[in-house]
């Protein structure tokens, strides 16, 4: 019998680790609800000078790459679902995975990213700094590639409560880069779970 356990990507950037606390708490909530979960950090776009003007930014960057890997094509093509996590830049996502969306032209030419379930999640310095739109604008290009968009809902207490979007999975870091609080990444391990229940359940109706 083929199997419907769910393959669950996690594609994610993160400058100063606030992503990078998410994209680990949406993996274990993939994890947890049965998935097998590939966790990649997309490269950098900017010049080693430029990111020498913010300290740690290039050996931070250096380590995830290492740990993680960046994801591949071949990542896409394994995934059942993918779940991409950004910083905010200017309430939209960073230029470095909007690359990665981009160079996924011929995969999406080929349909191999129809019916594929997707989510995203963000980190904003600020309590207004673009959290829900940048996830909200996530949400076109998966639209575009065919992919089956799953919203976080208020389908958690803490989501209820204020933690988090409807959209997906958020926390604030401040000007201190301050990691997610316990609540949020309550929020982003039932993300991980959420969208790996509704990948298994597309592919064992495939």
């Amino acid at each position: 019998m083929p199997s419907h356990r769910a393959n669950i990507l996690v594609a994610f950037y993160s400058r100063d680790g606030s992503v990078e606390a998410l994209a680990k708490a949406v993996s274990e909530g993939a994890r947890d609800a049965g998935a097998e979960v590939r966790l990649r950090r997309v490269p950098n776009l900017v010049a080693s000078d430029v990111m020498a003007k913010v300290p740690g930014w290039e050996e931070r960057s250096k380590r995830m790459l290492a740990e993680y890997g960046a994801p591949t094509h071949a990542d896409v093509e394994w995934a059942d679902g993918i779940i991409f996590g950004t910083p905010t830049r200017f309430g939209n996502t960073s230029a470095e995975l909007k690359a990665f969306i981009d160079s996924l032209g011929s995969l999406w030419f080929q349909g191999k990213l129809n019916g594929k379930a997707a989510g995203a999640f963000t980190s904003s310095a600020g309590p207004h700094g673009g959290n829900e739109t940048t996830v909200v604008s996530l949400f076109i290009p998966m639209a575009h590639l065919g992919f089956i968009i799953v919203p976080t809902g208020y389908t958690h207490e803490k989501v209820v409560q204020g933690h988090g979007t409807p959209h997906g999975a958020s926390s604030t870091s401040g000007q201190t880069g301050a990691k997610p609080t316990a609540d949020e990444l309550v929020v982003a391990k039932h993300q991980g779970a959420r969208v790996t229940q509704v990948a298994a359940a597309l592919k064992a109706a495939r």
